[in-house]
């Protein structure tokens, strides 16, 4: 039971380094759901994570691999809640219920 539990942690691995405020790289990304360059919101391996800043360029995209970078002038990021979205609801579909 505890080698299932090892392996569930293995898979939602997720790292975020950010340097000197102006350049971001993440990994276990899984999906890019928007961005502009004052947000991006991204679904990650360990929940929802806005970025918040000013000039936001994303520089390298491999969703293949899960990783991210981006440049800019980083003031905050948040993540939310625990777990990443799975379903694939649309914003309409959820206003209509």
């Amino acid at each position: 039971m505890e080698v299932k539990k090892e392996v569930k942690l293995e898979e939602k691995k997720s790292n975020l380094t950010l340097e000197n405020r102006r350049k971001l790289f993440l990994t276990g990304v899984m999906e890019v759901i928007s961005f502009n360059e004052e947000k991006i919101l991204l679904n990650t391996s360990l929940g929802m994570l806005t970025i918040k800043g000013s000039g936001l360029k994303m520089n390298k995209l491999d969703v293949q691999n899960g990783e991210v970078m981006m440049v800019g002038n980083v003031e905050s990021f948040v993540y939310s809640g625990s777990e990443a979205k799975q379903d694939k609801e649309s914003i309409l579909s959820k206003l209509f219920k």
